[in-house]
Parts: structure tokens; C-alpha cells; sequence
């Protein structure tokens, strides 16, 4: 997978993003679990949409991402809005050196994207390693019933003015995953014309009860399994978990 020039129109994909729900609900838990420190790292941060919020609100920040054009943009978008803010390319599956935070965020179904169980698990351990005692760690996944009802065999498209696409999901080959084929329209602002480029990506999901087997194994207590942003219980037909989680 190549974010080369994902990276370009990832904000524009992201417009609806729901970043200040995010913000409210960690504002939130940082409050309910008495967190008393403000330093966050923040994973798969993409182009830091959401880490910059993150500083804007006076939390020290960090951001993490694995494509180095993704951080690219991340770095300028921070730069011109005045903010010191640092970005490290690494794999969340590897992390190392970051410094110990006091909670750590991975938002947006980016966990969905290591393929392994042994990369989910591992990612787990390191977010451990990078927390302090007591330091929440709040993460979401696509559910199982999203992978299978809503994804699998469907195409989804749409037609803006300045970005298009066609986004087709076939099952992957493991277990609750997905392949995602997408085909990108872009307009050249100078000549009007579109520019069409591909994308490959791949998700795989797991039962809620191994996630929290999991966390528990790699040293978290799971505080609270959410619908999404929604202060309830995941149903059969929730798209989204969210969970939120504490170094014991």
C-alpha cells in the first residue's frame, strides 16, 4: 500500500471526521479517570488533523504515522499554524524511543490496518511500554458485523467537484478482513481535467472478547467498550468499538 498520493486527498476524504467528538470524549475520560498529566502520543496520526487539535487544546503532543508523506503534510499543516509539534515515521507493530506518555490515542479504524494477530498484539505492548502507570490508552475498530454486512461485496462511490471515487470491498483472506479497491478522480485546478490514481488497502478485525484478552495480556485493565462515540454498550449491529483502557 502506497500513501504517496493518498496523502494529498486524505484530508478532503476526511472532511466529516467527527475529530471533536474525539477531543470531547477523551476531555471526557481524561476527567472520569483522573488523569492528571497532559502528554499524549498520538498513533496513526495521518496528516495530523486530529494531533493538531490535540495541541491547540494544550495537551503536549506527539504524532506517529508509517508513510512519510502522510507526516509530511502533518508537519506543514503544524508549521503554519504555529505549533512545535513532533512526528516520527514508525510502525505501530514496532514502536521504540518515544518517550512515556500519558495516554496514547489510535482513532479512525487504524489498528484495523496491521494484518498479523502478533502485529495487534504487539502494538498493544508497545503502546504499554509508552504509557505511564494509570495512562489511558483509547483506541476504535470496525466491528465484525461491519467487515461482513457492511463492507464485504459492496461498492460505495462518490462525485464531488474536486475529488471522486469508486471504492469497491471484496473479503479478505483471513478472518473478518477486507480488501479495499479504490480508484481515485482527482481535478487539476489549473486544466480542469482528472487525474486517476489506485489504492489497495487492507483491514482485518477480531471478536471484541479477543481484543480485550488482548489488552489484558499486555498489561491494560479495559475500563469501558463503547458503540462508537456513543455512551452504550456495542449491539450486534454496532459499527464501530471504541475502547478505553488503562496501564494498570
Amino acid at each position: 500500500m502506497s500513501y504517496e498520493r493518498f496523502a494529498y486527498v486524505y484530508d478532503a476524504l476526511m472532511k466529516n471526521a467527527p475529530y471533536e467528538k474525539w477531543l470531547q470524549l477523551l476531555l471526557d475520560k481524561w476527567g472520569t479517570y483522573d488523569v492528571s498529566g497532559k502528554k499524549i502520543l498520538d498513533l496513526a496520526c495521518g496528516t495530523g488533523e486530529f494531533t493538531v487539535e490535540l495541541a491547540r487544546c494544550g495537551f503536549e503532543v506527539a504524532g506517529v504515522d508509517l508513510s512519510e508523506e502522510m507526516l509530511s503534510v502533518a508537519n506543514e499543516k503544524a508549521s503554519l499554524m504555529g505549533l512545535q509539534i513532533p512526528f516520527y515515521q514508525q510502525d505501530m507493530a514496532g514502536l521504540e524511543g518515544l518517550g512515556v506518555y500519558d495516554g496514547v490515542t489510535i482513532f479512525c479504524d487504524s489498528l484495523n490496518y496491521l494484518r498479523t494477530e502478533n502485529d495487534v498484539q504487539a502494538a498493544f505492548r508497545g503502546v504499554n511500554e509508552h504509557l505511564q502507570s494509570g495512562g489511558l490508552f483509547m483506541f476504535d475498530v470496525h466491528s465484525v458485523y461491519k467487515m461482513e454486512q457492511i463492507f464485504q461485496n459492496h461498492t460505495f462511490a462518490v462525485n464531488d467537484e474536486d475529488v471522486s471515487y469508486i471504492w469497491d470491498c471484496f473479503p479478505g483472506e483471513e478472518p473478518y478482513s477486507v480488501e479495499h479497491d479504490l480508484s481515485f478522480f482527482v481535478r487539476d485546478e489549473e486544466s480542469g481535467l482528472y487525474d486517476r490514481f489506485d489504492e489497495w488497502h487492507y483491514q482485518r478485525t477480531y471478536q471484541t472478547e479477543t481484543y480485550e484478552r488482548w489488552l489484558n495480556e499486555a498489561g491494560f485493565e479495559v475500563l469501558e467498550v463503547l458503540a462508537d462515540l456513543n455512551e452504550e454498550a456495542p449491539s450486534s449491529t454496532t459499527e464501530r468499538i471504541l475502547y478505553i483502557c488503562r496501564k494498570k
